[in-house]
Protein backbone atom coordinates (compact mmCIF):
# COMPACT_ATOMS: atom_id res chain seq x y z
CA UNK A 1 0.00 0.00 0.00
CA UNK A 2 2.82 2.55 0.87
CA UNK A 3 4.17 2.17 -2.47
CA UNK A 4 1.36 3.04 -4.43
CA UNK A 5 0.74 6.02 -2.22
CA UNK A 6 4.70 7.09 -3.22
CA UNK A 7 4.30 5.91 -6.53
CA UNK A 8 1.25 8.60 -6.86
CA UNK A 9 3.08 11.12 -4.91
CA UNK A 10 5.91 10.50 -7.77
CA UNK A 11 3.61 10.70 -10.67
CA UNK A 12 2.08 13.72 -10.00
CA UNK A 13 5.38 15.48 -9.29
CA UNK A 14 6.65 14.45 -12.43
CA UNK A 15 3.53 15.05 -14.01
CA UNK A 16 3.35 18.66 -13.01
CA UNK A 17 7.27 18.82 -13.36
CA UNK A 18 6.40 18.14 -17.23
CA UNK A 19 3.45 20.12 -17.81
CA UNK A 20 5.41 23.42 -16.02
CA UNK A 21 8.46 22.84 -18.31
CA UNK A 22 6.36 22.70 -21.38
CA UNK A 23 4.55 25.79 -20.13
CA UNK A 24 7.69 28.03 -18.88
CA UNK A 25 9.90 26.73 -21.83
CA UNK A 26 7.22 27.44 -24.40
CA UNK A 27 7.02 30.97 -23.13
CA UNK A 28 11.03 31.46 -22.73
CA UNK A 29 11.37 30.25 -26.22
CA UNK A 30 8.73 32.50 -27.95
CA UNK A 31 10.53 35.98 -26.43
CA UNK A 32 14.04 33.52 -27.63
CA UNK A 33 12.19 33.59 -30.82
CA UNK A 34 11.63 37.04 -31.02
CA UNK A 35 14.62 38.26 -30.12
CA UNK A 36 16.74 35.74 -32.73
CA UNK A 37 14.68 37.56 -35.62
CA UNK A 38 17.76 39.38 -37.03
CA UNK A 39 18.83 36.09 -37.94
CA UNK A 40 16.22 36.82 -41.12
CA UNK A 41 16.26 40.73 -40.96
CA UNK A 42 20.13 41.32 -40.62
CA UNK A 43 22.06 38.32 -41.42
CA UNK A 44 20.46 37.40 -44.55
CA UNK A 45 18.86 33.65 -43.30
CA UNK A 46 16.14 32.26 -45.15
CA UNK A 47 13.36 31.24 -42.18
CA UNK A 48 13.91 27.22 -41.97
CA UNK A 49 17.70 28.51 -41.01
CA UNK A 50 16.03 30.28 -38.32
CA UNK A 51 13.18 27.86 -36.92
CA UNK A 52 16.36 25.03 -36.90
CA UNK A 53 18.52 27.59 -35.17
CA UNK A 54 15.54 28.01 -32.93
CA UNK A 55 14.42 24.13 -31.91
CA UNK A 56 18.37 24.03 -31.21
CA UNK A 57 18.27 26.37 -28.64
CA UNK A 58 14.93 24.55 -26.61
CA UNK A 59 17.72 22.24 -24.69
CA UNK A 60 19.54 25.22 -23.03
CA UNK A 61 16.24 27.09 -22.08
CA UNK A 62 14.95 23.78 -20.48
CA UNK A 63 18.36 23.43 -18.90
CA UNK A 64 18.33 26.86 -17.43
CA UNK A 65 14.69 26.22 -16.13
CA UNK A 66 14.91 22.76 -15.13
CA UNK A 67 15.61 23.81 -11.37
CA UNK A 68 12.99 25.97 -10.99
CA UNK A 69 10.29 23.76 -12.23
CA UNK A 70 11.18 21.42 -9.97
CA UNK A 71 10.87 23.50 -7.16
CA UNK A 72 7.69 24.58 -8.07
CA UNK A 73 6.27 21.16 -9.03
CA UNK A 74 7.73 20.11 -5.53
CA UNK A 75 5.93 23.60 -3.71
CA UNK A 76 2.60 22.69 -5.77
CA UNK A 77 2.06 19.52 -5.09
CA UNK A 78 3.06 19.13 -1.64
CA UNK A 79 0.68 22.18 -0.80
CA UNK A 80 -1.94 20.94 -2.47
CA UNK A 81 -1.63 17.33 -0.93
CA UNK A 82 -1.43 19.35 2.65
CA UNK A 83 -4.78 21.77 1.50
CA UNK A 84 -6.75 19.26 0.25
CA UNK A 85 -5.94 17.00 3.67
CA UNK A 86 -4.49 14.27 1.26
CA UNK A 87 -1.25 14.20 3.27
CA UNK A 88 -3.10 12.53 5.86
CA UNK A 89 -3.73 9.25 3.53
CA UNK A 90 0.70 9.10 4.87
CA UNK A 91 0.06 9.57 8.19
CA UNK A 92 -2.89 7.02 8.43
CA UNK A 93 -1.21 4.50 6.82
CA UNK A 94 2.17 4.75 9.28
CA UNK A 95 4.41 6.57 7.35
CA UNK A 96 6.51 8.97 9.46
CA UNK A 97 7.19 12.42 8.30
CA UNK A 98 10.79 12.08 8.11
CA UNK A 99 10.13 8.93 5.60
CA UNK A 100 8.04 11.10 3.45
CA UNK A 101 11.01 14.02 3.42
CA UNK A 102 13.13 11.31 2.38
CA UNK A 103 11.24 9.72 -0.25
CA UNK A 104 11.17 13.58 -1.84
CA UNK A 105 15.12 13.80 -1.14
CA UNK A 106 15.71 10.50 -3.04
CA UNK A 107 13.43 11.89 -6.08
CA UNK A 108 15.24 15.06 -6.18
CA UNK A 109 18.21 12.70 -7.37
CA UNK A 110 16.97 11.80 -10.52
CA UNK A 111 16.66 15.29 -11.60
CA UNK A 112 19.96 16.21 -10.06
CA UNK A 113 21.40 13.22 -12.67
CA UNK A 114 18.88 14.62 -15.94
CA UNK A 115 20.63 18.29 -14.87
CA UNK A 116 23.83 16.97 -15.27
CA UNK A 117 23.17 15.05 -19.06
CA UNK A 118 21.65 18.05 -19.73
CA UNK A 119 24.91 20.63 -18.80
CA UNK A 120 27.65 17.83 -19.41
CA UNK A 121 26.37 16.87 -22.79
CA UNK A 122 23.07 17.77 -23.99
CA UNK A 123 23.14 21.70 -24.05
CA UNK A 124 26.95 21.63 -24.98
CA UNK A 125 26.40 19.61 -28.44
CA UNK A 126 23.23 21.16 -29.25
CA UNK A 127 24.45 24.65 -28.60
CA UNK A 128 27.79 24.20 -31.12
CA UNK A 129 25.46 22.44 -33.55
CA UNK A 130 23.63 25.61 -33.81
CA UNK A 131 26.02 27.40 -34.45
CA UNK A 132 28.27 24.79 -37.17
CA UNK A 133 24.65 24.61 -38.63
CA UNK A 134 24.74 28.77 -38.70
CA UNK A 135 28.29 29.07 -40.05
CA UNK A 136 27.61 26.60 -42.43
CA UNK A 137 24.30 28.18 -43.60
CA UNK A 138 26.29 31.69 -43.78
CA UNK A 139 28.26 29.98 -46.52
CA UNK A 140 25.99 28.09 -47.92
CA UNK A 141 24.22 31.28 -48.37
CA UNK A 142 26.30 33.51 -49.94
CA UNK A 143 26.38 33.31 -53.27
CA UNK A 144 22.43 34.04 -53.37
CA UNK A 145 23.26 37.56 -52.47
CA UNK A 146 25.29 38.19 -55.63
CA UNK A 147 22.91 39.35 -58.29
CA UNK A 148 23.70 40.55 -61.33
CA UNK A 149 23.87 44.22 -62.49
CA UNK A 150 22.83 44.85 -58.61
CA UNK A 151 24.93 46.36 -56.03
CA UNK A 152 25.22 43.75 -52.90
CA UNK A 153 26.06 44.88 -49.88
CA UNK A 154 27.36 40.82 -48.47
CA UNK A 155 28.31 42.26 -45.16
CA UNK A 156 28.91 45.89 -43.48
CA UNK A 157 31.83 46.60 -45.04
CA UNK A 158 31.28 45.31 -48.67
CA UNK A 159 29.73 45.75 -51.24
CA UNK A 160 29.99 43.99 -54.82
CA UNK A 161 28.57 44.87 -58.33
CA UNK A 162 28.86 41.87 -61.73
CA UNK A 163 27.33 42.28 -65.01
CA UNK A 164 27.40 38.97 -65.47
CA UNK A 165 26.81 35.93 -62.84
CA UNK A 166 26.53 32.63 -64.34
CA UNK A 167 25.51 29.20 -62.14
CA UNK A 168 28.54 27.74 -62.43
CA UNK A 169 30.29 30.35 -60.77
CA UNK A 170 32.17 32.57 -63.65
CA UNK A 171 31.49 36.43 -63.13
CA UNK A 172 32.03 38.96 -65.99
CA UNK A 173 32.74 42.84 -65.19
CA UNK A 174 33.36 42.87 -61.34
CA UNK A 175 33.24 45.80 -58.92
CA UNK A 176 34.24 44.82 -55.61
CA UNK A 177 34.58 47.95 -52.82
CA UNK A 178 35.25 47.07 -49.04
CA UNK A 179 35.58 49.62 -46.19
CA UNK A 180 38.86 49.41 -44.45
CA UNK A 181 39.48 49.88 -41.16
CA UNK A 182 41.61 53.18 -41.20
CA UNK A 183 38.79 54.68 -42.24
CA UNK A 184 39.72 54.30 -46.54
CA UNK A 185 38.42 51.65 -49.45
CA UNK A 186 39.93 49.38 -51.29
CA UNK A 187 38.30 48.91 -55.01
CA UNK A 188 38.77 45.86 -56.98
CA UNK A 189 37.93 45.91 -60.73
CA UNK A 190 37.89 42.76 -62.98
CA UNK A 191 37.04 41.76 -66.24
CA UNK A 192 36.49 38.36 -65.54
CA UNK A 193 36.67 35.95 -62.26
CA UNK A 194 35.94 32.98 -60.40
CA UNK A 195 33.90 32.39 -57.20
CA UNK A 196 35.12 29.42 -55.65
CA UNK A 197 35.01 27.22 -52.52
CA UNK A 198 37.67 25.72 -50.01
CA UNK A 199 37.18 24.71 -46.12
CA UNK A 200 37.36 28.36 -44.84
CA UNK A 201 34.29 29.61 -47.30
CA UNK A 202 34.27 31.52 -50.88
CA UNK A 203 37.35 33.34 -52.53
CA UNK A 204 37.00 35.47 -56.08
CA UNK A 205 39.68 33.98 -58.93
CA UNK A 206 39.80 37.30 -60.36
CA UNK A 207 41.62 37.81 -63.56
CA UNK A 208 42.38 41.05 -65.49
CA UNK A 209 42.18 43.68 -63.67
CA UNK A 210 43.00 46.81 -60.90
CA UNK A 211 43.11 47.45 -57.25
CA UNK A 212 42.77 50.67 -56.35
CA UNK A 213 43.27 51.67 -52.75
CA UNK A 214 42.21 55.48 -51.38
CA UNK A 215 43.14 56.77 -48.09
CA UNK A 216 43.28 60.19 -46.51
CA UNK A 217 47.10 60.45 -47.90
CA UNK A 218 45.68 59.48 -51.42
CA UNK A 219 44.87 56.88 -53.72
CA UNK A 220 46.99 53.79 -55.13
CA UNK A 221 47.15 51.93 -58.00
CA UNK A 222 48.22 48.31 -58.98
CA UNK A 223 47.00 46.33 -62.07
CA UNK A 224 47.29 42.44 -62.11
CA UNK A 225 46.91 40.00 -64.47
CA UNK A 226 45.21 37.16 -62.19
CA UNK A 227 44.69 37.51 -57.78
CA UNK A 228 42.64 36.16 -55.15
CA UNK A 229 40.45 37.98 -52.80
CA UNK A 230 39.72 36.11 -49.73
CA UNK A 231 36.46 35.95 -48.48
CA UNK A 232 36.67 33.60 -44.99
CA UNK A 233 38.09 37.04 -43.16
CA UNK A 234 35.01 39.32 -44.65
CA UNK A 235 32.66 39.95 -41.04
CA UNK A 236 29.38 38.35 -42.61
CA UNK A 237 27.63 39.02 -38.90
CA UNK A 238 28.31 35.42 -38.07
CA UNK A 239 30.28 34.39 -35.06
CA UNK A 240 33.34 32.15 -36.03
CA UNK A 241 34.77 31.28 -32.51
CA UNK A 242 33.21 28.60 -30.38
CA UNK A 243 32.00 30.10 -26.85
CA UNK A 244 32.91 28.51 -23.75
CA UNK A 245 28.85 27.33 -23.20
CA UNK A 246 29.75 25.41 -26.62
CA UNK A 247 32.76 23.18 -25.67
CA UNK A 248 32.53 19.54 -24.62
CA UNK A 249 32.93 19.11 -21.21
CA UNK A 250 35.37 16.58 -21.48
CA UNK A 251 38.04 19.78 -22.97
CA UNK A 252 37.18 21.64 -19.77
CA UNK A 253 38.04 18.79 -17.09
CA UNK A 254 41.07 18.18 -19.34
CA UNK A 255 42.39 22.12 -18.58
CA UNK A 256 41.44 22.33 -15.19
CA UNK A 257 42.80 18.59 -14.12
CA UNK A 258 45.55 20.06 -16.12
CA UNK A 259 45.86 23.43 -14.30
CA UNK A 260 44.48 23.04 -11.02
CA UNK A 261 47.13 24.67 -9.05
CA UNK A 262 46.98 27.72 -11.59
CA UNK A 263 43.23 27.94 -12.07
CA UNK A 264 42.42 31.68 -10.98
CA UNK A 265 45.45 32.89 -13.37
CA UNK A 266 43.73 35.59 -15.18
CA UNK A 267 46.26 35.20 -18.42
CA UNK A 268 46.46 31.69 -19.06
CA UNK A 269 44.41 30.07 -21.43
CA UNK A 270 44.00 26.18 -22.52
CA UNK A 271 43.58 24.92 -25.88
CA UNK A 272 45.12 25.65 -29.44
CA UNK A 273 42.51 26.85 -31.38
CA UNK A 274 39.55 29.31 -30.29
CA UNK A 275 41.71 28.70 -26.24
CA UNK A 276 39.59 30.26 -23.37
CA UNK A 277 40.61 31.61 -20.08
CA UNK A 278 41.82 28.71 -17.31
CA UNK A 279 39.46 31.10 -14.77
CA UNK A 280 36.21 31.25 -17.30
CA UNK A 281 36.76 27.36 -17.25
CA UNK A 282 36.96 27.08 -13.80
CA UNK A 283 33.44 28.50 -13.30
CA UNK A 284 31.60 26.95 -16.37
CA UNK A 285 32.89 23.59 -14.91
CA UNK A 286 31.13 24.79 -11.70
CA UNK A 287 28.10 25.81 -13.71
CA UNK A 288 27.93 22.42 -14.74
CA UNK A 289 28.57 20.33 -11.69
CA UNK A 290 27.77 22.08 -8.75
CA UNK A 291 24.25 24.08 -9.78
CA UNK A 292 22.29 20.97 -10.05
CA UNK A 293 23.17 20.00 -6.42
CA UNK A 294 21.18 22.90 -5.59
CA UNK A 295 18.31 20.67 -6.73
CA UNK A 296 18.88 18.43 -3.88
CA UNK A 297 18.29 21.61 -0.97
CA UNK A 298 15.40 22.82 -2.40
CA UNK A 299 13.57 19.36 -2.02
CA UNK A 300 14.30 19.54 1.50
CA UNK A 301 12.89 23.37 1.37
CA UNK A 302 9.71 22.38 0.04
CA UNK A 303 9.60 19.61 2.54
CA UNK A 304 9.16 22.15 5.13
CA UNK A 305 5.49 23.00 4.14
CA UNK A 306 4.57 19.56 5.70
CA UNK A 307 6.94 20.31 9.37
CA UNK A 308 4.86 23.83 9.94
CA UNK A 309 2.35 24.02 12.40
CA UNK A 310 -1.46 24.26 11.61
CA UNK A 311 -2.21 27.98 12.80
CA UNK A 312 -4.81 29.08 9.99
CA UNK A 313 -3.72 33.12 11.06
CA UNK A 314 -0.20 32.72 9.57
CA UNK A 315 -0.19 29.54 7.14
CA UNK A 316 -0.66 31.88 4.01
CA UNK A 317 2.65 33.62 5.29
CA UNK A 318 4.73 30.33 6.44
CA UNK A 319 4.21 28.98 2.76
CA UNK A 320 5.03 32.32 1.08
CA UNK A 321 8.60 32.53 3.22
CA UNK A 322 9.01 28.80 2.64
CA UNK A 323 8.71 29.65 -1.05
CA UNK A 324 10.44 32.99 -1.32
CA UNK A 325 13.29 30.76 0.34
CA UNK A 326 13.05 28.29 -2.35
CA UNK A 327 13.31 31.45 -5.04
CA UNK A 328 16.25 32.68 -3.00
CA UNK A 329 17.86 29.10 -2.76
CA UNK A 330 17.70 29.80 -6.72
CA UNK A 331 19.24 32.92 -7.06
CA UNK A 332 22.04 32.04 -5.03
CA UNK A 333 22.65 28.96 -7.12
CA UNK A 334 23.62 31.21 -10.41
CA UNK A 335 25.52 33.53 -8.45
CA UNK A 336 28.28 31.87 -6.48
CA UNK A 337 30.35 30.68 -9.66
CA UNK A 338 31.35 34.60 -9.18
CA UNK A 339 33.20 34.09 -6.29
CA UNK A 340 35.12 31.35 -6.96
CA UNK A 341 37.96 33.00 -8.46
CA UNK A 342 38.46 35.43 -5.62
CA UNK A 343 39.31 35.07 -2.31
CA UNK A 344 40.27 31.38 -1.42
CA UNK A 345 37.82 31.88 1.92
CA UNK A 346 35.31 32.49 -0.72
CA UNK A 347 36.03 29.76 -3.33
CA UNK A 348 35.80 27.25 -0.55
CA UNK A 349 32.63 28.62 0.62
CA UNK A 350 31.32 28.28 -3.17
CA UNK A 351 32.37 24.92 -3.44
CA UNK A 352 31.28 23.54 0.13
CA UNK A 353 27.97 25.61 0.21
CA UNK A 354 25.63 23.26 -0.92
CA UNK A 355 26.77 20.05 1.07
CA UNK A 356 26.74 22.29 3.86
CA UNK A 357 23.18 23.63 3.43
CA UNK A 358 22.12 19.71 2.88
CA UNK A 359 23.35 18.81 6.38
CA UNK A 360 21.86 22.10 7.94
CA UNK A 361 18.49 21.70 6.52
CA UNK A 362 18.37 17.56 7.03
CA UNK A 363 19.55 17.99 10.31
CA UNK A 364 16.59 20.48 11.42
CA UNK A 365 14.53 18.65 9.75
CA UNK A 366 15.13 14.95 11.95
CA UNK A 367 15.18 17.50 15.03
CA UNK A 368 11.74 18.80 14.20
CA UNK A 369 10.14 15.57 12.72
CA UNK A 370 11.40 13.98 16.69
CA UNK A 371 13.40 11.02 13.96
CA UNK A 372 14.25 7.47 15.09
CA UNK A 373 16.92 5.63 13.08
CA UNK A 374 14.87 2.92 12.18
CA UNK A 375 13.01 5.42 10.01
CA UNK A 376 15.86 6.73 8.32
Amino acid sequence: MNKLIFRKLYLDIFTFFILSCLAITSIVWVIQGVNLLDIVTEQGHSFKVYFVYLLLTLPKIFSKLIIFAYFLSLFVVINRYEENNEILVFWINGIKKITFVNFIFKVSFIFVIIQLLFNLFIVPYSQNLAQLYLKTSSIDFFPKLIQEKKFSKVSDNLNIFVEEYKNNGLLKGIYIKENLKNGGNKIIIAGQGELKQNDDGYNFQLYKGKIINLDKSGNFNLGFAETTYELSDINFKTRKGRKLSETKSSFLFYCLKKYINNRKDKSLRCGDKNSFLIKDIYEETYKRVINPVYIIILSLVSSLIILKRKVIKFEKFVKFLIFFFGFIIIVMSELTYKFINSKTEYEIISLSLPIFLIFIFYFCILIKTNFKLRYL
